[in-house]
């Protein structure tokens, strides 16, 4: 009997020692509310294009006038710009030269347009590529062109930080 008691107690504390090595039971599986990642919405596309058309607009009409001074709102002080023929234009001082030099050697009457053909990025940093067209006064094309600008959204407004154009003969 001696024997017996001493197996119960064996097997009753190999028990106990059993559960409490085990590892815990698992706690309550969360509510799927809790559980589903947060997912940024993601950014207007259209919006954003139609906001950066609304710049590129303003930009031609500030071009068509001649007002050097407008054109560099558009751009951040550490904006680089590349345009054909051109060297690259670091900051505004050499941005404000590289205009002053193209209007200085512009036709009278020639105008110019910007049409925004795509934009990708976030709603931080766009990327956007169009073309550009030039009438001379009579309003026939006299040349057309492609570029790429990236604008940043700074203050609650986007700016240009880079750009890069090229200008060719008129496209038929």
């Amino acid at each position: 009997m001696k024997n017996y008691f001493r197996t119960a107690i064996a097997c009753v504390a190999l028990a106990l020692f059993s559960v409490a090595c085990s590892s815990p039971a698992p706690e309550e599986a969360a509510a799927p509310e809790e559980m589903a990642p947060t997912v940024a919405a993601e950014p207007d596309m259209a919006a954003i294009k139609a906001e950066i058309q609304a710049l590129e607009t303003a930009w031609a009409a500030a071009d068509n006038a001649g007002d050097v001074s407008a054109l560099l709102a558009f751009y951040s002080d550490d904006a680089v710009s590349m345009g054909t023929g051109s060297p690259v234009a670091v900051g505004k001082a050499a941005i404000q030269k590289e205009l002053e030099s193209g209007m200085a050697k512009r036709p009278a009457g020639h105008t110019v347009t910007y049409e925004v053909l795509d934009v990708f990025g976030d709603e931080n940093t766009i990327t956007e590529v169009g073309q550009t067209t030039r009438k001379d006064a009579s309003g026939k094309v006299v040349s057309s062109g492609n570029y790429m600008a990236i604008w940043e959204k700074r203050d609650g407004k986007y700016i240009c930080v880079r750009d890069i154009s090229n200008n060719g003969p008129a496209q038929n």
